[in-house]
């Protein structure tokens, strides 16, 4: 077993104490956040990072292990930014950190089952190429966010109609919340894709000499622009919400995770 092997156990065990904070107790709705809280919030965004900061050091692997755990560093790092400053963000602990710790496992799986991608010292990427790496795993942490916003709503929207509330549904947002971050969320997604599109296209035209090249990603990534944009427009004219929002917004995710994380499954996995 690697150092880096443990190295990943460590930083997927310091999500899980948050989960429990944030669960803990009776199932009320009014539960608020204390000291312990954050302090266990900080220890899930610890983890994951300094793991990022060690395992990288100042290089870049495209790998698919190396891709989860970037994404992983940087959705609990904007969502611990947004759990303090966003009204209600944190009660979605219970669902996305979880997840995240699935998606550890996922990439410990893949570091011992795939060759270690090329390393490639980031002094020695092109700068736009940089610049699109940084837009796209940040627009993808926040459509994360918005993705498991849009689970909580949906999963609202189900006890309501049935009448059976659970302690999880008590500890999650309001729908009315849950609607109004999801809806927040991706109208900053929209705009950071958008620009990860246009830092894709300069990376590329300096790369081979072509503005746009039709490949996975790209489709992907301009589908997902798609969905976003006209869920955003939908919710504008019509209101749209619940359950038809949340399939759209979990659609969008998913074409960016094809996009993004399914093109290493393939090229890694599956055709390795």
């Amino acid at each position: 077993m690697t150092v880096s092997f443990i190295h990943g156990l460590v930083a997927i065990v310091c999500l899980f104490p948050v989960v429990f904070s944030a669960l803990r107790g009776d199932a009320r709705s009014d539960f608020t956040p204390n000291v312990a809280f954050w302090a266990w919030l900080g220890l899930s965004v610890f983890g994951p990072l300094v793991w990022v900061l060690v395992q990288l050091s100042g290089t870049w692997q495209s790998g698919l292990s190396s891709a989860l755990w970037v994404s992983i560093a940087v959705t609990m790092s904007l969502f611990a930014m947004l759990a303090w400053s966003v009204n209600e963000c944190w009660r979605l602990t219970p669902l996305l950190v979880p997840y995240m710790a699935l998606m550890g496992v996922v990439a410990l799986l893949a570091q011992a089952t795939t060759t270690p991608a090329a390393a490639h010292p980031l002094a020695a990427v092109d700068g736009w190429l940089i610049l699109h790496i940084v837009v796209s795993v940040a627009t993808y942490a926040l459509v994360t966010i918005a993705a498991v916003a849009a689970l909580a709503a949906f999963l609202q929207d189900w006890s309501l109609k049935n009448k059976r509330s659970t302690k999880l549904t008590h500890k999650l947002p309001s729908m009315a919340d849950c609607g109004s971050l999801t809806v927040r969320l991706l109208g900053w997604s929209e705009g950071i894709l958008g620009l990860g599109l246009i830092t894709g296209m300069v990376a590329q035209y300096e790369a081979s000499g072509a503005l746009l090249v039709f490949d996975h990603k790209t489709v992907l990534s301009v589908l997902a622009f798609l969905v976003i944009g006209g869920l955003l427009f939908a919710h504008h004219k019509t209101g749209l919400r619940g359950r038809k929002a949340a399939r759209f917004v979990l659609l969008g995710y998913l074409l960016l995770t094809l996009g993004y994380i399914g093109v290493k499954v393939v090229t890694q996995i599956i055709l390795a």
